[in-house]
């Protein structure tokens, strides 16, 4: 693996760009959740801003509609009661809407929990552009994937204040400035691997921390650890989103000047 960058590095990632901007400010993207409201907060079933009554039911959430209410379920009329299912599609997919509201049901760790899109939100009218770094193939750099003997999962906080697990399939190992680091990471059913991971401009020029998505290693190990192509994390977008914070070790001791740095508004 190489460090030189090819020619047409500089214009992908600038098709990269435009092309998270569009998906962050479209309608249903995560500009336009205003709001993740868990069952177990709300037992007499009646969420707020959401119409219907919300009942945990174990294994699916049971939504009793009536006329009234307004909701539709792909695009027809609901009423009465239903069984439900996590959403595994995008947000605009949902099969439940409220007007042009999309009602996401959401399951972390046992718990239900109903969001709602709004492509009308506060945020997603204010949002304005994805403060990032230029192309730099400094920040491009030749790394090796180290799985772990067995999958294992760390407590993390949340970005909603609360301690979840964080599932680790391995971890990548990189040299920058001649020093080695490492990052833990999860590893995605496609292959591909997710770590979450703060430096020292979290909070100073960036987000607090950020997300990494490299692809799939090769059959030797060896990835691509591309700092051009840090993300920020839902919760930059709305304060909904329920994002782990970095598991311990995923601290790195110098600045990533790279990537996604902010969200800029009105």
């Amino acid at each position: 693996m190489t460090t030189e960058p090819s020619a047409t590095a500089a214009p992908e990632w600038k098709e990269w760009h435009a092309q998270r901007t569009a998906a962050v400010s479209a309608p249903y993207g995560p500009l336009a959740l205003t709001g993740t409201h868990w069952l177990a907060d709300h037992p007499e079933g009646r969420l707020p801003g959401i119409p219907g009554t919300w009942r945990d039911a174990g294994d699916e959430v049971v939504l009793t509609a009536a006329a009234g209410d307004g909701l539709t379920d792909g695009g027809r009329p609901l009423t009465g009661e239903i069984a439900l299912g996590a959403d595994a599609g995008a947000p605009g997919d949902s099969r439940l809407a409220a007007g042009d509201r999309r009602l996401v049901v959401l399951r972390r760790e046992g718990l239900w929990a109903v969001r709602d899109f709004d492509p009308e939100s506060a945020a997603r009218r204010a949002f304005r552009a994805i403060e990032a770094t230029e192309y730099d193939a400094g920040w491009t750099l030749p790394g090796r994937f180290r799985p772990y003997a067995e999958a294992r999962t760390v407590r993390v906080e949340n970005a909603d204040g609360r301690e979840r697990g964080l599932g680790l399939g391995g971890e990548i190992v990189f040299t920058a400035d001649g020093t080695e680091h490492t990052l833990q990471v999860a590893v995605e059913a496609d292959g591909s691997l997710w770590a979450v991971f703060a430096d020292t401009t979290g909070g100073h020029g960036s987000f607090r921390f950020r997300f990494l998505r490299p692809a799939a290693p090769a059959a030797d190990g060896s990835v691509t650890v591309d700092f051009n192509r840090a993300l920020l994390p839902p919760c930059a977008f709305a304060d909904h989103f329920i994002c782990p914070f970095p598991p311990p070790g995923n601290t790195l001791p110098f600045a990533v000047a790279a990537g996604e740095r902010s969200v800029r508004t009105a």
